[in-house]
């Protein structure tokens, strides 16, 4: 990336992305080859009014060394002072940007039980932390950056120059960072455009959906009572807006717990803990996981299914147009980010509070009232296609078409 397109990348994320406010906090998480971006956020960040901008990297290489050669006790072990690093800021209302840049594969064939403990130890330990940004008390966003390992991965039958220059026009092309244009402006015009779907959804207030394709995919998804569909911009409880996933193309909404049947055949590879799960069905039974195969890596499937409790039910619902533009771009991306948004998804573990009315001022006890899902895991996986048909049920039992041939009947 040039410096001019890095400025105008950083600026989406700190307006448009995070929305730093004058006098917060803004943490960045970022691997440490994206440091040209980093230095451009906090830049754009102070001029913004930042009151301080506090950077954390990474290196995805080095943590699969930590996983090779430490035992699990030692992975398990996550210190009070690492807790207080990713809470307090959160606790006393900073924002947070995480800039990812996938490596593919980068933990295949580490132990994923292995994998699993130390992830459920860290995830107890920063409970606190992710309960803030899924509640959306604070504003938090997710922005990529190329690399050449996931350049490779991507286009494997390019030279490594003209891989890493297809990857980083793709991810630029994705949230609209263009040589000639304003990126603000078209994500102000795109939030308006993903807040009319939101609002169709809303005002048809459907009891479930049923999702069939050709694929083999036959599942009814129960909606909770009250819920509430989102997309696009979200907002705090103090009223500042701000796009958590950039890209994004969903409008997304929660299910009932215990009210989801059928199978489900995936459309994408899922990349989790560092390995791709390729080719998997799930089948559910009163909204748990009763059945689950993959073609690659059941195994770690088998991990996320069975990571707690609640890993085994839904905790989202989530629309995607098969015409949208990263589904016409037919670029498998390999990360989670980018193919959702080319695909209507579903997530396992714990359900967004602000997906029903009053969700975000209840207790846990409160929202396991109502339906919502808990679990210290969310994560996506893609199951829409070109033939996706979807057919909502109104609360008067009567039958709207939702999606016709992958797209938006309406």
């Amino acid at each position: 990336m040039n410096i001019s397109i890095i400025n105008k990348y950083a600026k989406l994320a700190v307006v448009m992305g995070v929305n730093v406010q004058k006098g917060q906090t803004l943490v960045i998480n970022a691997p440490v080859n994206t440091r040209d971006l980093v230095e451009a956020v906090v830049k754009e960040a102070y001029e913004v009014g930042a009151k301080e901008v506090v950077v954390n990297f990474y290196d995805d290489k080095i943590s699969r060394l930590h996983y090779e050669y430490q035992d699990v006790e030692t992975l398990k072990n996550v210190p009070d002072y690492i807790v207080e690093q990713k809470t307090a800021p959160l606790r006393e209302g900073a924002c947070v940007l995480h800039i990812i840049s996938e490596i593919p594969e980068v933990m295949a064939g580490i132990d994923p039980k292995k994998m699993q403990e130390a992830t459920i130890a860290r995830q107890i330990a920063l409970k606190e932390a992710s309960e803030i940004t899924m509640a959306s008390k604070v504003q938090w966003s997710i922005v990529g950056y190329p690399n050449l390992d996931w350049a490779r991965k991507v286009f494997p039958n390019e030279i490594d120059v003209v891989a890493m220059h297809k990857l980083t026009d793709a991810i630029l092309e994705s949230v609209q960072v263009l040589e000639d244009n304003d990126p603000v402006k078209y994500w102000q015009q795109h939030d308006a455009d993903l807040r009319t779907y939101v609002n169709l959804l809303n005002d048809y207030n459907f009891k479930s959906l049923h999702f069939k394709n050709s694929l083999g995919t036959d599942l009814r998804v129960d909606l909770v009572n009250n819920h509430i569909w989102a997309g696009g911009d979200e907002e705090t409880p103090s009223g500042v807006l701000f796009n958590a996933n950039m890209p994004t193309e969903e409008v997304f909404t929660m299910p009932y717990k215990y009210g989801v049947n059928g199978i489900v055949h995936s459309t994408k590879p899922l990349s989790y803990n560092g390995s791709l799960i390729t080719n998997f069905s799930l089948t559910f039974k009163d909204g748990k996981v009763v059945d689950y195969r993959a073609e690659e890596n059941e195994d770690v499937l088998k991990t996320l299914i069975e990571f707690d409790e609640g890993s085994c039910y839904l905790g989202e619902v989530a629309l995607v147009p098969y015409h949208s533009p990263i589904s016409m771009s037919n670029i498998l991306f390999y990360n989670t980010l980018y193919d959702e948004n080319a695909s209507c998804h579903l997530a396992l573990g714990r359900a967004y509070p602000m997906n029903v009315k009053g969700g975000v001022e209840m207790s846990q006890e409160e929202l396991d009232n109502v339906g919502s899902n808990n679990s210290m895991t969310h994560v996506d996986f893609m199951f829409g296609n070109e033939d996706m048909e979807i057919i909502g049920l109104s609360q008067d039992e009567t039958e709207v078409q939702v999606f016709k041939n992958g797209d938006f009947a309406f």
